[in-house]
């Protein structure tokens, strides 16, 4: 048996090499994909998407907030993979009861890297994780970010309003495409707000994203009601909340959004 150290700071005693396997995030899901994990994992959330075969194929153990311990059971895992904010803490104590549970903490771009080289680490795929991190280290440096901070909120959720705060990893994002991202930071992490207090805050651009919440064009008059005076778009969530391998290509996306808000468009 070994000993590991996951981003919360737990003790969490390993097999030499585990071999089932379960993931409780989706851009994690997909990491263990891309780190060449194929059958050794064993169960994924039905939130886990990507792959897609996987998504099609792998057994689920319901979702990322209320997963199925009986299913988890089954499978008998000998490592299961969650992150502190995706996955629910009274899950994750009933499930480290039973199982060994190694849990991420990301609220930024050197956290990602860190979790992509600490997994790569625990399950033997050391030289995939750091093609990974090299991978992304490139495409974030090509990024191109807007020459002058532009104020932006970023939309999460509806009825109410939820914007993503400080300290997350969109934010930290947001602040890499060239952002000023509002609300304040001493707000915390996903604050709720009301229309005064967006009104208050004069976001010049507005990021709708795909997800949590499905925003789409219906959504646009709404806010365009509130905000006038802003830019309104809507944008893939994936790429400002996903931090596993889905880091390659997300400065490309960003690219875009960078490029429609210099342009006017």
């Amino acid at each position: 048996m070994n000993m590991a150290v996951d981003q919360m700071v737990r003790s969490v005693r390993l097999p030499g090499l585990p071999r089932r396997i379960i993931s409780l995030v989706p851009s994690q899901t997909e990491m263990l994909h891309d780190l060449g994990l194929g059958d050794r994992v064993v169960g994924i959330t039905k939130f886990c998407i990507r792959p897609e075969e996987w998504f099609r194929t792998k057994p689920r153990v319901g979702g990322t907030k209320q997963v199925d311990l009986a299913r988890v059971r089954t499978l008998q895992p000998d490592l299961i993979i969650g992150n502190k904010e995706e996955n629910a803490q009274a899950d994750i104590e009933a499930l480290a009861q039973e199982f060994p549970v190694w849990m991420s903490d990301v609220e930024d771009l050197d956290g990602a890297l860190a979790m992509v080289r600490m997994i790569g680490g625990i399950t033997g795929t050391a030289a995939a994780a750091t093609r990974i991190i090299g991978g992304i280290h490139g495409a974030f440096g090509g990024l191109r970010p807007l020459l002058h901070p532009v104020k932006a909120a970023y939309f999460i959720w509806r009825m109410p309003w939820m914007l993503a705060g400080a300290p997350t990893f969109i934010r930290d994002m947001l602040v890499r495409c060239g952002f000023a991202p509002c609300p304040p930071a001493d707000l915390g992490r996903y604050p709720e707000c009301n229309d005064d207090q967006l009104r208050a805050w004069r976001p010049e651009v507005v990021l709708l994203s795909s997800e949590p919440y499905p925003f789409g064009g219906k959504h646009v008059p709404e806010v365009k009601k509130i905000l006038p005076d802003a830019r309104i778009m809507l944008v893939d969530g994936e790429p400002f909340s996903w931090y596993g391998s889905r880091l390659l290509h997300a400065p490309r996306y960003f690219q875009a959004v960078i490029d429609r808000v210099m342009g006017g468009g």
